[in-house]
């Protein structure tokens, strides 16, 4: 008799957690699609804008999966990477604290879409111990605002989330900025104590595999760059 009682209320709860998670990874489905759109007129509009060019530096995009589009520039990929499930933050999280999760606790749970940065090289040659380095995150709610946090040009306070929807001007400025920070974010020559000892095995490996390590900031804190 209690357990029928009961049943409808644990119903209710577990129709109204996944409809909220639906809606959520439906807005982020459709920002990375928005984002893989936006990529596209900017590699369009690069190749109309120096079609003319003798040497043309590559500027170009690769559709990797429905939930990963590639970036190639010049000697960097950036990589935006949807993540397939739904996430809430800690509760010691700063965006916790906001009016705007206080108000309503739905809006805490978010889709996550990662921005992540290579040397173009690594793919080229199929390094696969080389570094990348995620250089921003993208959260999308139930009611498409998002908020970012990432690294300088990136960086988008806290207090902001709830202010902004999600849009085409927004992926514009969020792939430019990924641009920007990437030109940059340029590759640092390793500490000499980091390199100055190779096993024998390591290097007969590096012949075979392109075995050694190789990213922009290896042997260094990323933490420099702040």
């Amino acid at each position: 008799m209690n357990s029928q009682k009961h049943q409808p209320t644990m119903y209710e709860a577990f129709v109204k957690k996944a409809t909220l998670k639906q809606y959520v990874y439906s807005n982020t489905l459709s920002t990375i699609k928005l984002i893989k759109e936006t990529i596209k007129e900017i590699v369009s509009e690069y190749k109309d804008q120096f079609k003319n060019t003798e040497k043309l530096i590559p500027f170009e995009y690769k559709e990797r999966s429905k939930f990963e589009i590639e970036l190639k520039f010049g000697g960097d990929v950036l990589l935006f990477i949807m993540h397939t499930n739904i996430f809430e933050f800690p509760r010691e999280h700063e965006v916790m604290k906001t009016s705007y999760i206080k108000d309503d606790k739905d809006r805490s749970y978010c889709g996550i879409i990662h921005i992540y940065n290579f040397l173009a090289d690594s793919f080229k040659y199929n390094r696969i111990n080389d570094v990348g380095y995620l250089i921003g995150r993208i959260f999308i709610n139930k009611d498409k605002y998002y908020f970012i946090e990432g690294k300088k040009e990136l960086g988008l306070l806290y207090n902001n989330f709830g202010n902004i929807k999600m849009d085409k001007k927004v992926s514009r400025e969020i792939i430019e900025s990924s641009i920007n920070y990437t030109v940059n974010f340029d590759l640092l020559t390793p500490p000499y104590q980091n390199v100055q000892e190779i096993y024998m095995q390591d290097i007969k490996y590096a012949i075979d595999n392109m075995a050694l390590k190789t990213g922009k900031r290896l042997g260094f804190k990323f933490q420099a760059d702040q």
